[in-house]
């Protein structure tokens, strides 16, 4: 459903929405569970926004519902007899408490002030910033080899072409089919970091489990980064962008490479039309590539000044003309004069066409001891993996113009 539709429905509709999503995903394939992975991401935005608006409606409720009104007593009476009793306890140098809603409107229930000591008081969360994890490394294909050392993955290159007519009592035309294989190696991924242990002493906020997260979701920033840009040497993967020198080790051919320094009205259709064999059109592709190229899409505009591109966005993913995209920051963007002659910026195809050999699970850990004089917390976290493009010109890159073209 589009998100027109999505957000003129009640959480209750929503919610029963999303069920149906996940029944359907459990057959869905390709293109098809790619657009019901997307639906789902904007109806929990939609449902998170819901919950949001209700959160602020209770508080605001809660606001509004304060008095300082006693049963039997007239309001202002009241109010007046407290003024007396602060005013007294000041002469007699006696610390006396203010309503902090009244003083300040957008004061939460929870906070109170003082004349004598002003307290501090600590969220209950800490707020998180941008997003900064495509959503690259949860879509391509992951194999599980818990305590492997290797994995090779075998792919066809060509289906031979050797079939014709043949005479009576002939040898019959030979056809065979070629085949490449290429090879991920275990890699071993770490993370690292300290924090004094100050920091989970802190009250109500979870600043430790916080710290511990963050060492975990910087393996997955660094994998998703290899999955395009790994050159293959010693603790990398061998990402879609990455060339090796022995052409037999190459999966994809670079002659296939598109070259362009601009995106025009004609940007989509050579990449979508360049990429796959001489008799289809891939219908399951997504196209990776830089924020400011999706902003350059998205500007873009016609003889009649309309928006030539229609572009919707879901966070990190999105469609563009309904082709879907999936932004990954390690492209450098094509539109951009800084951007290196010859440098890889955009990759199209299916996304299953790379694969993720997952040697372990994720190990993260927290020690107390390795800097326990200097009371620092250390948490470290790490994995055992590697990636490499799994199909013959699985995809279609797009790169700068060399020098002089």
């Amino acid at each position: 459903m589009k998100h027109e539709e999505l957000v003129n429905m009640n959480m209750k509709d929503l919610k029963a929405r999303l069920k149906e999503i996940g029944t359907q995903a459990q057959t869905a394939e390709g293109e098809a569970l790619d657009a019901l992975t997307t639906e789902a991401e904007d109806i929990n935005g939609i449902l998170q926004d819901i919950q949001n608006r209700a959160n602020i409606a209770g508080l605001a409720a809660q606001a509004g519902d304060d008095h300082d009104d006693t049963p039997g007593e007239k309001g202002d009476d009241v109010k007046n007899k407290k003024r007396e009793e602060r005013g007294q306890n000041l002469k007699d140098g006696k610390t006396v408490q203010f309503n902090a809603k009244v003083a300040f409107g957008s004061v939460q229930n929870a906070l109170s002030v003082t004349q004598a000591v002003t307290p501090k008081h600590t969220a209950s969360d800490v707020k998180e910033t941008f997003n900064d994890v495509s959503s690259l490394v949860d879509r391509v294909r992951a194999i599980p080899l818990n305590g492997g050392e290797t994995y090779q993955r075998g792919y066809v290159k060509s289906y031979g072409d050797g079939a014709g007519n043949t005479a009576e009592s002939a040898d019959y035309s030979a056809t065979e089919p070629t085949f490449g294989y290429v090879t991920m190696e275990k890699q071993k991924i770490t993370a690292y970091t300290e924090e004094p242990e100050e920091m989970v002493k802190l009250p109500n906020a979870d600043y430790d489990s916080v710290v511990e997260g963050s060492v975990t979701r910087a393996i997955r920033k660094y994998m998703n980064r290899q999955i395009m840009i790994g050159d293959g040497t010693s603790g990398k993967f061998k990402g879609i962008f990455y060339n090796p020198t022995k052409a037999t080790d190459q999966v994809i051919d670079p002659a296939t490479d598109l070259s362009m320094k601009a995106i025009t009205d004609e940007t989509l259709d050579d990449i979508i039309y360049g990429y796959g064999g001489d008799e289809e059109v891939e219908d399951v592709a997504v196209l990776i590539l830089n924020k400011k190229d999706l902003k350059v899409f998205a500007k873009l505009k016609d003889k009649q000044g309309r928006k030539f591109y229609t572009i919707v966005n879901h966070g990190n993913t999105g469609t563009i003309d309904g082709v879907p995209y999936v932004i990954n920051s390690a492209c450098k963007a094509v539109t951009d004069a800084q951007t290196a002659t010859a440098e890889y910026c955009m990759a199209y195809g299916p996304l299953s066409n790379y694969e993720m050999a997952i040697f372990s699970d994720i190990d993260a850990r927290k020690s107390t001891e390795y800097k326990f004089k200097q009371g620092q917390i250390a948490y470290r976290a790490d994995i055992f993996a590697g990636g490499a493009v799994a199909a013959h010109n699985g995809f279609i890159r797009v790169k700068r113009p060399e020098t002089g073209k």
